[in-house]
């Protein structure tokens, strides 16, 4: 991979990583309602599951939707479906301590697993593989995956950081319901892109 192409390949994985769509939602909803520390394990969780499906997709996962085009439309449909639900839960979340009905943040394999169902996240992995790739192998799928991690991890920190400094904000019960009732609006007007995918 020439100079070029590298600095390239940081450039969209910064602007891709970095700009709101569903993974930055939650974690800024996550951020509000649990803090920085416990919003660790997600974040974790969506920059290696990011790069780990980076590899896969250049390694020919990406084919079976040409394969089998049905693939594409179950895709949107547990797409749609899974984050409706998130969407739900984030409007219903309960202040931490607030007995039993209080929800807890989203775990590692939890947020790695999202990522099979994430738009954007398809979106970025197509986007890497087919642009940044010039000679295709493991290795330079393992480089662009790599790279994405690298980048991902301190850029989705920002919306995490921006959900803790609003924490102390949101104490009012009145005021974390309506913050927690916008994300998942946005959450949901996020959803757009999963009709419209084009793999």
């Amino acid at each position: 991979m020439t100079n070029e192409l590298f600095l390239a390949l940081l450039g969209f994985a910064f602007v891709t990583s970095v700009t709101p769509g569903p993974n930055n939602m939650m974690l800024l909803a996550s951020g509000a309602n649990f803090g920085f520390r416990r919003t660790l394990p997600h974040m974790l969780g969506i920059s290696i599951g990011h790069a780990v499906m980076v590899f896969l997709v250049g390694l020919g996962l990406a084919g079976i939707f040409k394969a089998w085009p049905p693939a594409l439309l179950i895709l949107k449909l547990a797409s749609v479906a899974y984050m409706l639900w998130l969407a739900w839960k984030i409007a219903h979340a309960a202040a931490p301590g607030e007995g039993k009905q209080a929800t807890r943040p989203m775990t590692f394999l939890q947020a790695a697993a999202f990522q099979w169902v994430n738009p954007k996240a398809w979106a970025m992995a197509l986007g890497a593989v087919s642009a940044y790739v010039v000679e295709p192998s493991v290795w330079a799928y393992a480089a662009v995956a790599g790279v994405f991690a690298a980048v991902n991890l301190p850029s989705i920190t920002l919306w995490a950081g921006a959900g803790q400094a609003v924490r102390g904000w949101l104490t009012g019960p009145g005021r974390l319901r309506a913050f927690n009732w916008t994300m998942a609006v946005l959450l949901v007007l996020s959803l757009w892109p999963v009709i419209m995918l084009e793999l």
